[in-house]
């Protein structure tokens, strides 16, 4: 048995190094250009590309595609800290037990878990949304085939 508990120690042990570079990690992440907040700091105006109200469709188009990967990117420097909050939690848990964490701890690593289920519930959504016109536009022209 004291050779279970020895494992059991060794496995904790590992847990915890792996907690701390996953800390070490997330405090990089968030000083690095890449740190949600600095992403979400950089912003160009429409006004950059073409001058106030000048009637450049490319110029819109630019400013159209670029906001949208803006927002992509500071949608995924989020999602990409609170997945490794959520780790560093979870290891954390299973280092001391799940029953002897804080309830901030526990409502924090659910609040977490909660928005990612979300996230990727809006995600599958989305993907379902973009692939149903083709879907349709199949069945539409394997209708049209039988008719003529």
């Amino acid at each position: 048995m004291a050779e279970g508990n020895g494992d059991l120690r060794k496995g904790v042990g590992a847990l915890e190094k792996f907690q701390r570079s996953v800390n070490a990690l997330l405090a990089d992440l968030e000083s690095s250009p890449a740190g949600k907040s600095k992403v979400a700091a950089q912003t160009v105006s429409r006004s950059a590309l073409s001058g106030q109200n000048a009637c450049f469709a490319e110029a819109d188009g630019l400013y159209t595609q670029y906001n949208r990967v803006h927002e992509s990117l500071v949608s995924l420097s989020k999602s990409l800290g609170d997945q490794i909050e959520y780790l560093s939690l979870g290891v954390h848990a299973a280092a001391v037990g799940f029953d002897n964490v804080d309830e901030d701890t526990r409502r924090r690593f659910y609040e977490i878990q909660a928005h990612l289920d979300a996230e990727r519930e809006k995600a599958q959504a989305e993907r379902e949304k973009t692939q149903k016109p083709e879907q349709n536009a199949d069945k539409q022209s394997d209708s049209g085939w039988g008719a003529e």
